[in-house]
């Protein structure tokens, strides 16, 4: 008995960093997150856009080396056709298709990072002109990411250009769909139809486990134009994702123009 007690006594005595090493590594990741969502949402819109490509870039560049290990077999097994030899256009065509699809690490590496590298920066150009994020811009970047992956890739015939528009179309439309989809699924419900700007701001933001610090303190939609940092600190929000949704308001022009009405 004096055993346990004496494991409860320095267990309770031992730091907290060393009680839970994996919450604190998830805190310092979520801190240093919302300091880098900080810094990126103060700079200009072309330091922003090529910081979100490369980021975005990196990370898909990854998935595509390892989704290379695992077609690297399969591509070995298209023959390589001599450089004289005359092929018929559409099975050259076809080939070209099938090793893109099919490349090694090094090769899938780069298809990816086009997709998502393109597809992020334009999605980010866009939200950051136009101050929201819908289905035309999703549908947008999906446009740019899909020809340019077309043009990396080598994908198609000759004609690389109408090639690179169908799969650009092609893209689009997919995304699009998934897009119209998800909002269908992620439709809100009836007790919280006055939350509704205020969640998509928060997503939008990368916030969202805060609504429900609003929802605690009541800040419906109606009262973001009246948010001020202290209505914010009286709903245990930290500064840094503070700082992010004031600098939200400040940008949304509807929210501005009520502001300045009710002053």
């Amino acid at each position: 008995m004096e055993q346990g007690k004496q494991g409860v006594m320095v267990a309770k005595v031992l730091p907290q960093h060393l009680q839970n090493p994996i919450e604190q590594l998830q805190g310092r990741f979520k801190e240093l997150e919302t300091r880098f969502r900080v810094w990126l949402s103060r700079q200009s819109l072309a330091v922003e856009a090529a910081v979100v490509t490369t980021t975005s870039a990196a990370q898909g560049a990854a998935i595509g080396a390892f989704m290379g290990t695992l077609t690297a077999d399969s591509a070995a097994t298209f023959p390589t056709p001599p450089p004289n030899a005359s092929l018929n256009p559409q099975a050259m065509a076809s080939l070209k298709q099938a090793q893109a699809l099919s490349g090694g690490p090094l090769i899938q590496a780069r298809n990816f990072a086009v997709m998502t590298g393109v597809n992020a920066g334009i999605s980010c150009v866009l939200k950051r002109l136009r101050g929201k994020e819908d289905v035309q811009s999703s549908m947008a970047a999906a446009f740019g990411s899909g020809a340019m992956f077309s043009l990396v890739s080598g994908m198609g015939g000759p004609n690389q250009a109408a090639n690179a528009v169908t799969s650009g179309l092609f893209f689009a439309l997919v995304q699009g769909g998934l897009f119209q989809i998800g909002q269908k699924f992620s439709q809100p419900p009836a007790e919280d139809i006055h939350y509704i700007k205020t969640r998509s701001m928060l997503q939008n933001l990368g916030l969202q486990s805060y609504e429900k610090n609003f929802k605690r303190g009541l800040l419906t939609d109606n009262t973001l134009p009246l948010l001020t940092d202290s209505a914010l600190r009286d709903v245990k929000i930290p500064p840094g994702p503070r700082l992010l949704i004031l600098d939200h308001i400040e940008r949304d022009a509807d929210l501005k123009e009520k502001q300045g009405s009710r002053r």
